[in-house]
């Protein structure tokens, strides 16, 4: 794999993501060595923003696979085209084409689909390959996944095995649904992605919403911070951060102490479920406003 330069956390601020040390040097490190690089972390700590933003410094293809229980080999590394297959072999049949020859044309490479794993090994230049919520699929995937992970090659059984073109350059996410198995751990190496502390997310949402007063920004930053330390059923994530600040600068709000009404409605953006929404009263979110300003 072609290696990054060593200030790779600057080059990540540069598009936007703020890594801390541990996590810049595990890509680096992912990099060099040429290793796929897993991150566990809670729903919303921007994982998935990780590969974007890694694509996006070496100018590359991001390619994703989004895992769920019951993924197969069909939507994530290949299947035929058997719409176009019966339409050949239709048209075939007022052909002279004998039976071992129409067999070698609908299995050809024009008639295979490829999906994420497929065309991740046949990019010119080496990608960034998402598989994401890897913890969301079945434990006989993961089996599979890392059988692909160690040799980068598949075997179509009709065309025979396809190799390597260029390496991906791996990124697996997952929420911790699920225990992964010890061999695709060892196979990878690791990072834990918290949620960022004030100054990151204060970084972010300056970054993100260059147009935001500081002061909001930093009463934003602080509100968030202290809201995820109450009992919550889904602890808001940097997007919901984003989406609300975004929200109170489009309400015109300049302080979290102006319109608590306006600033209570605003909560939809940060809160997901019925029951937070309840439990985050107005007195909460006046206290917690209150701390923030």
């Amino acid at each position: 794999m072609t290696n990054a330069t060593p200030d790779i956390k600057s080059r990540l601020s540069d598009v936007g993501y703020f890594a801390n040390d541990g996590l810049a040097t595990a890509l680096q490190l992912a990099l060099n060595l040429g290793r796929p690089l897993l991150l566990e972390g809670e729903a919303g700590v921007g994982k998935t923003e990780i590969a974007k933003s890694l694509a996006s410094i070496l100018d590359t293809k991001l390619i994703r696979l989004q895992c769920y229980e019951g993924l197969d080999a069909s939507s994530a590394i290949y299947e035929w085209n058997y719409q176009r297959q019966l339409l050949s072999i239709k048209a075939s049949e007022f052909s002279d084409r004998d039976a071992t020859e129409l067999e070698e044309h609908i299995f050809s490479e024009s008639f295979l689909l490829e999906r994420p794993l497929l065309q991740a090994i046949r990019q010119d230049k080496s990608p960034v390959l998402l598989i994401d919520e890897i913890d969301r699929a079945d434990m006989e995937f993961e089996a599979y996944l890392l059988e692909i992970l160690s040799e980068f090659q598949i075997t179509v059984p009709e065309l025979g095995t396809i190799k390597a073109t260029t390496i991906p350059h791996v990124i697996l996410t997952s929420n911790g649904t699920r225990e992964l198995s010890d061999a695709l751990r060892r196979r990878c190496l690791y990072s834990y992605v918290s949620f960022p502390d004030l100054e990151r997310e204060l970084e972010i949402i300056l970054a993100r919403l260059p147009n935001i007063e500081a002061t909001l920004a930093g009463q934003i930053a602080r509100f968030v911070q202290a809201l995820r330390k109450e009992e919550l059923e889904k602890v808001p994530g940097i997007a919901e951060t984003l989406d609300w600040a975004a929200a109170l600068c489009s309400l015109n709000i300049r302080s979290l102490r102006d319109e608590p009404v306006k600033l209570q409605s605003s909560l939809i953006c940060l809160l997901k479920t019925e029951s937070d929404l309840h439990s985050i009263a107005a007195e909460v979110t006046s206290r917690l406003a209150g701390e923030a300003a």
